[in-house]
């Protein structure tokens, strides 16, 4: 029979009991309009508890959005086996997964995080650090793609190719978060077209991006993502 003594959390436990909770009241609204006394209710402790553990909202923003960051570079692993375009499809819609799950989060981390509130924490700090998170995800995702590519290093236009295409992931989902007005898996699909159509137009300049355009497509099946583009871009000109 249960006796009704809650289980005391040790420091750590305790932590990042918050900073989920406050990762998910973060990623249903914005995190301007969330409060210390919401984390502390959510968490089923007293508010200067929280403080106790976080100097401030601030702080414990910070950590959910370390938090988030790295489950955000975590969508673009996958298994480097099969048809390249595949692959790019499935990490597009764990992508999209994390966004639709985190969208007010989500936004803030792209757009540089909340408006500080007035808890004494100075700005610069707080946006070196918001900076630095974002940063880590692109260069997470940029080596992901290295590696999908089969590529150690990357030359100056496979380089371009791959963090252009990454920033146009960024701004379709924020774009698709306003309104949603298009369907998710349509840009799910579309992304992947995009980065195939931006290797092509470099491969159009240059011998190795060339190279390496005729391998990604090599093992591509006919009703694969790649495919589905060379077929109606052929469509177009009949």
């Amino acid at each position: 029979m249960s006796t009704g003594v809650r289980r005391r959390m040790g420091v750590e436990e305790r932590r990042q009991q918050l900073i989920g909770v406050a990762l998910d009241l973060f990623s249903r609204r914005s995190p301007d309009e969330v409060s210390i006394d919401e984390i502390a209710t959510a968490a089923g402790i007293s508010r200067p508890l929280v403080y106790h553990y976080f100097p401030g909202k601030l702080s414990l923003y910070e950590a959910a959005l370390k938090r988030a960051s790295e489950d955000l570079a975590s969508r673009f692993t996958e298994p480097h086996e099969g048809p390249l375009g595949a692959r790019l499809l499935r990490v597009m819609r764990r992508y999209f997964d994390f966004v639709d799950d985190h969208g007010p989060g989500f936004s803030a981390l792209m757009r540089g995080g909340p408006a500080v509130p007035a808890d004494g924490i100075g700005t610069k700090e707080h946006v070196s650090a918001t900076h630095a998170l974002i940063d880590s995800v692109r260069q997470a995702a940029y080596e992901q793609m290295l590696a999908h590519l089969g590529v150690a290093e990357a030359s100056p236009r496979l380089e371009l190719v791959i963090r252009s295409w990454i920033s146009l992931a960024e701004s379709t989902a924020l774009l698709w978060l306003d309104g949603r007005r298009v369907p998710r898996a349509e840009l799910e699909v579309q992304l992947v077209h995009d980065f195939a159509a931006l290797a092509a137009v470099s491969a159009a300049q240059d011998a190795d991006m060339a190279a390496l355009l005729r391998t990604m497509v090599a093992d591509e099946p006919a009703d694969g993502p790649f495919a589905e583009l060379i077929g109606r871009l052929i469509a177009l000109g009949s």
